[in-house]
């Protein structure tokens, strides 16, 4: 067998066997068949897709490309949620604590900023000594003593996936959906996990721009889970303004923080619930939505959610005292107000103008080997369907150097609309993708 052969027949528009997918990326992680020949065989998958076992067995080479992380001693059920990033999306950090509440382990393995969008990783690196570099070993033992456990990829999780993507990135093959199906997926069920629900958000501040897009994306990837054996749910949420009133990775943490203990924004409450209630029903743990929310919402009322928080933070090497004391995470040295040039209602809050203007502060990464300034970002961003007079706050910008902190507060100044009358605010949860049959 030869990749070029492998290549023709995508390139016509063919199928391809399991032979064939598994021959080509075992080669490719090996470096056996070179980068010139992978790059035509992405582009050959851009422009003719690929079929959903055909996607499932492109997965499953790539997450066997390297190390599978042994979860099989613990015995509760193990979910997981992926998110296909946002502005403001802090979502993960209020999860996985509920969830582990509900008798369910969650092994996340999330990522740090790409583009604008900001990262797991980032957000939690800004509580003092928080490790995200865990071994598999203290992976599960983190697991076994809290529930739950968020860290980073390890170099042997899925390379071909990194091997992979860093030649998309370079030969305009980033968008091709089967391959994102792939990137996604491979490092996911790598976790050892029963299921899966997914948050594919869509709008100005997400990668999938159109619904259409993301419905797409969602479709396949839910497709994929359940040929891989996995219960799969996907939720299609808008990001056309941020989630919560936070951007930036301190900021978001706090607001992470009040989330736990039921004082969080409306908007980031509803998708945290949803996206809980739908792992609790795919574990078992609830026989409707109704009242997955309620066993949900007792768990932070009690107090017990902050717990298994403050429980995870301590044993990832993190500072416990900073969650109760916020006074102990990264402060900026400037806290910059960015008042309204017009009075009426908020019609549009340009989510990427808000993720560019946190880029330039620092919050994210302009190079990959950039530092990231956790203090740094946005507060009390106001949402569409606020009313606002003029010279009131439209937001906070928090900075430590005074050229970007200007430079911001004129790009976010400009990520508002107003309009005369009344708006109302846009649906966040616009679809629920199941696998087909269900």
């Amino acid at each position: 067998m030869l990749p070029q052969w492998i290549i023709e027949k995508k390139r016509d528009g063919n199928a391809l066997t399991e032979e064939e997918i598994r021959f080509l990326i075992e080669g490719y992680t090996k470096e056996e068949i070179p980068d010139y020949q992978m790059a035509a065989f992405a582009m050959a998958v851009y422009f003719k897709g690929m079929t959903f076992e055909e996607m499932a067995i492109l997965t499953d080479a790539m997450m066997r490309s390297g190390d599978l992380v042994d979860t099989s001693s613990i015995k509760l059920p193990k979910a997981d949620k992926h998110s296909t990033g946002g502005i403001g999306d802090k979502v993960s950090l209020v999860l996985a604590p509920l969830i582990a509440c509900c008798g369910i382990a969650v092994p996340m393995v999330s990522g740090r900023g790409l583009g604008i969008t900001g990262g797991t990783l980032d957000k939690l690196e800004s509580i003092p000594g928080y490790r995200t570099d865990l071994s598999e070993r203290e992976f599960v033992d983190t697991i076994d003593k809290c529930g739950c456990s968020i860290t980073g990829q390890t170099g042997q999780l899925a390379p071909a996936d990194k091997k992979l993507y860093a030649l998309r990135d370079v030969t305009g093959t980033v968008p091709s959906i089967p391959l994102i199906v792939a990137s996604i997926m491979s490092k996911k069920m790598a976790e050892g996990i029963d299921s899966l629900v997914l948050d594919v958000k869509w709008g100005k501040g997400a990668f999938m721009q159109t619904m259409e897009d993301a419905r797409e994306l969602a479709h396949n990837m839910v497709e994929v889970g359940v040929c891989m054996g996995k219960n799969m749910t996907a939720l299609l949420t808008g990001m056309n303004q941020p989630l919560g009133r936070t951007a930036g990775n301190a900021l978001e943490v706090i607001e992470s923080i009040e989330a736990l203990k039921g004082n969080g924004p409306a908007d980031l409450m509803q998708v945290t619930l949803e996206l809980c209630g739908h792992m609790l029903l795919l574990s078992k743990k609830a026989s409707d939505i109704k009242e997955a929310k309620g066993i949900l919402l007792s768990h932070i009322e009690s107090g017990e959610a902050l717990e298994r928080f403050k429980q995870m933070v301590g044993l990832q090497g993190g500072d416990p005292a900073s969650i109760d004391d916020i006074s102990k995470l990264p402060r900026a040295a400037t806290q910059e107000p960015v008042s309204s040039s017009e009075s009426g209602y908020i019609a549009a809050v340009d989510a990427e103008k808000i993720g560019r203007a946190c880029i330039l502060l620092g919050a994210g990464r302009k190079r990959t080997e950039d530092a990231v300034d956790f203090a740094v970002g946005v507060s009390d961003i106001l949402k569409i369907g606020d009313k606002v007079q003029r010279g009131d706050k439209l937001l906070t910008v928090h900075a430590n150097d005074p050229a970007s902190c200007s430079e911001a507060v004129a790009m976010t100044r400009e990520a508002f609309a107003f309009s005369e009358a009344p708006v109302e605010s846009p649906e966040l949860i616009n679809e629920i993708v199941t696998p087909k049959g269900s």
